[in-house]
C-alpha cells in the first residue's frame, strides 16, 4: 500500500528541498542594503497621502458578508440542480425552505439599505 505512494512522497521531498535550497541561498547572497526609498510605502506609483490605518467603514463587511453567504447559496444550489429529479417531492420541499430563508435574509438587507452604494 506505501509503495504506491512513494513517488508521490519523493516528488514532495524534492519539491520540498527545492524550495528550502532557493529560498535560503538567495537570503544569503541577496543585496541587504535598506534605503529609505526602498522602506517607503508604495501604492501604485503615487505618494501616500495621509495615514496607512483608517477605518473602514462597516457597509465594507456587510457586503462582503452577502456576498460569502449568497456564494454559499449557489454551492448548494449547484448540487441540488444536478439530482432534482432523484429527491423528489421532499427534495422540492427541503430546498424551497432553504431558499425561504435566504429570501428573508435578502429582504431584511434590502430594507436595511445594505445594497445601496453610495
Amino acid at each position: 500500500m506505501l509503495a504506491t505512494f512513494a513517488p508521490i512522497l519523493v516528488m514532495f521531498l524534492i519539491a520540498l528541498f527545492i524550495a528550502v535550497f532557493v529560498i535560503s541561498f538567495s537570503s544569503i547572497l541577496g543585496p541587504k542594503r535598506d534605503t529609505a526609498r526602498k522602506l517607503a510605502p508604495y501604492e501604485s506609483g503615487m505618494e501616500p497621502i495621509g495615514a496607512a490605518i483608517r477605518r473602514i467603514p462597516v457597509k465594507f463587511y456587510i457586503v462582503a458578508m452577502l456576498f460569502i453567504v449568497f456564494d454559499i447559496e449557489v454551492v448548494f444550489f449547484f448540487p441540488f440542480a444536478l439530482v432534482f429529479r432523484a429527491l423528489g417531492v421532499p427534495g422540492l420541499l427541503a430546498m424551497g425552505v432553504f431558499f425561504l430563508f435566504l429570501l428573508v435574509g435578502f429582504v431584511y438587507e434590502w430594507k436595511k439599505g445594505a445594497l445601496r452604494w453610495e
